[in-house]
């Protein structure tokens, strides 16, 4: 039975089908071969979208939609500029900056790399960077969204595994600016390589003129996660909250966000939450059929006999994840790993929100990762570049990003402190 599941699997995916079809043909055919009723494949389906928490998702999608209509991605990158645009490669820091500010309003890689690369890729191409470097940053500085939180990922592991979702949103801050800092170095060290220039001087008066204009789009972070940290509301109330919040500052603070441009908004916000929907609930299916065939046991005991020490244990689900995150969609991988892999980190001693976040730390990281990390095919788009120059030009920053995952992941007092400190871990 085991073997028929690897190798529908396998066959799929091999052939490029797409993920949630993968996922769907593997459950049908393991089930079918169970000799269980197919009627079971719809419930699993429809179970494993009926959940509360999975609100969030379509919402924070909305969300991101509509301050990106709204204008706010332009003044978030005037005051990024205003920032740090002073030193040497300033739109590339700009861009890094951009990225942890929007991170705390969209929650996805995917719309901060689509959202700031249509201005920054022609804007860092039109100051003389290189367009395989612009890219390549843009790519790389968009991993940040899925870890500042809010974040859609941690909110797919939080339901999976029935983790607490404002506890891992609370271990994604600081390890968030830690990779923006890593990020930040490898550009100083290519601007004095490759002489890119400063993009303005610093100016106090400058930042406060930017901060002025930026300020609603940077209160909405603080209103989401000051929100869920000190339990007004829970993550789906506060993604309502921000669609709310986003149509207001778009429509009348900014007022570049028209009623003729909602339905635009909804389709664009409805076709991404699909294809996330339609994935997990086929990863349902899946998930169900792994575990009437008692693969997350047998997959535990593949780890546990490699070693029982939880460092070693650390040091190979790491190596594992990246090289998943490099094939599968985020998505679809959580939900069929995090509960094989998940229970034996709890068995070694390892705390639920830090293996939790290691997790999606990783597969983050597999984004910006050939061949089919997916914020490097928005910035392919964007720019015009084939995936094998991008890729040459990304390595660096994978590498400063794999650098903060080993710290993350071998000093849990780094991703647990605020948990901690809010009261998530008692």
């Amino acid at each position: 039975m085991i073997w028929l599941v690897a190798f529908a699997f396998v066959l799929t995916f091999v052939i490029g089908t797409p993920i949630a079809f993968v996922l769907g043909f593997t459950g049908l055919v393991s089930i079918w071969a169970m000799g269980v009723p197919l009627q079971v494949i719809a419930q699993r389906m429809f179970t494993g979208i009926d959940s509360f928490p999975l609100m969030a998702v379509p919402f924070f999608v909305l969300a991101g939609e509509l301050m990106n209509r709204g204008g706010t991605t332009q003044r978030i990158i005037d005051f990024a500029e205003s920032l740090v645009g002073h030193i040497k490669g300033g739109l590339a820091h700009s861009n890094i900056i951009a990225s942890v500010i929007f991170a705390g309003i969209s929650g996805s890689a995917i719309a901060d790399a689509s959202a700031l690369g249509s201005i920054l890729i022609p804007s860092m191409k039109e100051k003389g960077y290189d367009l395989d470097f612009s890219a390549a940053v843009t790519a790389a500085s968009a991993t940040i969204g899925p870890i500042i939180p809010p974040s859609i990922i941690m909110v797919i592991y939080g339901v999976s595994v029935g983790a607490s979702i404002g506890g891992l949103f609370a271990a994604g801050f600081i390890p968030g600016l830690m990779l923006a800092a890593a990020m930040m170095v490898v550009v100083m060290h290519e601007a004095r390589y490759r002489h890119y220039p400063p993009v303005r001087p610093f100016s106090p008066g400058g930042v406060l003129r930017e901060l002025k204009k930026a300020i609603w789009a940077i209160i909405s972070p603080a209103i989401i996660l000051g929100g869920i940290l000190l339990g007004v509301f829970t993550p789906t109330e506060a993604a309502s909250v921000a669609v709310v919040y986003s149509f207001l500052v778009g429509k009348f603070v900014y007022r570049e966000l028209k009623l003729s441009d909602l339905p635009q908004v909804l389709l664009s916000s409805g076709i991404t939450t699909a294809a996330l929907l339609v994935i997990i609930s086929t990863a349902n299916v899946f998930a169900w059929a792994i575990a009437a065939n008692m693969i997350p046991q047998r997959v535990a005991q593949v780890f546990l006999s490699i070693s029982t020490n939880k460092y070693v244990f650390l040091a190979v689900v790491n190596a594992f994840l990246l090289m998943v995150g490099m094939f599968m969609e985020t998505g679809a991988a959580i939900i069929i790993l995090a509960p094989i892999l998940a229970p034996v980190a709890a068995q070694l001693g390892v705390h639920p929100l830090h293996f939790g976040f290691m997790m999606v730390l990783n597969l983050a990281i597999g984004m910006a990762t050939p061949p089919v990390g997916v914020c490097l095919f928005v910035t392919c788009s964007i720019s015009g570049l084939p995936l094998e120059k991008i890729s040459r030009a990304i390595w660096k920053f994978v590498l400063s990003e794999v650098a903060v995952l080993l710290l993350v992941s071998y000093v849990e007092f780094i991703p647990l402190f605020l948990p901690r400190l809010l009261g998530f871990i008692r």
